[in-house]
């Protein structure tokens, strides 16, 4: 499988970081809630700046959550092509035969793949997650190969994964913080899939089962993300959450009880909503600046974002928020879209909170002969000027 889609979200995403790691909360933020969990994230969306936690690096037992890692290779797969929404696939007896939560298809039959990603989705069936893996790979054990290298290609440093659908195994672990940053991913790269895990309920073979995340009724802001239940891992729940700008995820594990992974989650998201804003600063697309390109077709090169630029800060230091575009000082053609050619760095009180890299937004080929040599005189003359 093709592993560079993964750098994609990263290029986007890594260069919003907040604030720096070791940046002191501001005295408006109070500390974060004691929550009755074993472990858990707050993380803002834009930038990915962790925003509270509780052990958030400390390897766990993510039981179904695992099953984000394995809808993240099967989207890739049907972005690639390898995988169509209308493919029949096989219920082979090992899939069907799998312990744990069920979408109940029937073992030798064969079941559209969009049926089965519903099934894997709102019902957590092991069923339809293990099929879908055999479909894919031809196995499960080759498939889970798939997840761990996709695993390393986002940057979850401290996950690793022993089958796709989150069952008990010593060497089968992730962190909060991985978990965070999976979910980041799934909802950047995969926008149109994502909306699956917003869906309450799902039928099939005349048995409606619901989604278990209780919070898709709680909270209308929620709209994923995954539940998580082992007697070894307890209750475990990983949400996204959208308010005016700004979208939370809220990661909790380890939990005695069903309740108390949803009021965990619950308080985390009020309490990121609460006491930090999110900031648009600019749209993606649209031309910040227009430098002079040497030796090309055209003058004029518009540079934008890939990706729209939001800041998270306290709440009352959003007007703060000052934005700078640095081009970079010489630009040659040819140039390809995408390319880039500056940043946009982003303070608040003399600080640095976010940099994202300024783009080329169109293509500009070389200009003719006579044109280039006209500009190399050009260049030569303002070097000696300068």
């Amino acid at each position: 499988m093709r592993l560079s889609a993964a750098p994609r979200f990263l290029l986007s995403f890594v260069l919003l970081f907040g604030f720096a790691a070791g940046a002191r909360a501001v005295d408006s933020v109070p500390a974060a809630p004691d929550l009755p969990v074993r472990a858990y994230a707050l993380v803002d969306y834009a930038s990915g700046r962790v925003l509270a936690d509780k052990l958030g690096e400390e390897r766990v037992e993510p039981a179904s959550i695992t099953k984000l890692m394995a809808a993240y290779v099967i989207y890739e797969a049907i972005r690639e092509g390898k995988m169509k929404l209308d493919d029949q696939v096989l219920i082979s007896e090992n899939a069907w035969r799998t312990e744990g939560s069920r979408m109940f298809a029937e073992v030798n039959s064969r079941v559209p793949a969009d049926a089965l990603l519903m099934g894997m989705v709102i019902q957590s069936g092991n069923d339809a997650t293990v099929a879908l893996a055999e479909h894919i790979a031809g196995s499960e054990s080759t498939f889970v190969d798939l997840m761990n290298k996709w695993a390393k290609q986002l940057g979850l440093t401290r996950s690793h994964f022993m089958n796709a659908t989150g069952l008990p195994h010593p060497d089968h672990y992730m962190t909060a913080h991985d978990i965070a940053k999976l979910a980041r991913a799934l909802i950047h790269d995969f926008p149109e899939q994502y909306a699956r895990y917003a869906i309450k309920e799902f039928t099939y073979n005349n048995i409606t089962q619901h989604n278990r995340n209780r919070l898709l009724w709680l909270d209308p802001s929620v709209d994923g993300v995954k539940t998580g239940h082992t007697s070894s891992a307890g209750y475990c729940l990983v949400t996204s959450a959208k308010r005016e700008q700004g979208r939370m995820i809220a990661v909790v594990l380890g939990a005695k009880a069903e309740k108390d992974r949803v009021s965990a989650s619950q308080a985390l998201l009020n309490y990121g909503f609460s006491f930090y804003t999110t900031r648009l600063m600019h749209e993606a697309g649209v031309a910040l600046a227009e430098p002079r390109v040497w030796l090309g077709d055209t003058e004029k090169l518009p540079l934008g974002l890939a990706e729209p630029l939001g800041v998270t800060v306290p709440k009352g230091k959003a007007e703060g928020l000052k934005s700078e575009i640095q081009v970079d000082p010489q630009i040659e053609a040819p140039v390809g879209r995408g390319s880039v050619h500056g940043k946009v760095v982003v303070t608040l009180d003399g600080n640095t909170v976010a940099e994202a890299p300024l783009v080329a937004l169109q293509d500009v080929a070389e200009g003719s002969f006579f044109s280039r040599l006209l500009d190399h005189i050009l260049m030569l003359f303002h070097k000696l000027i300068g």
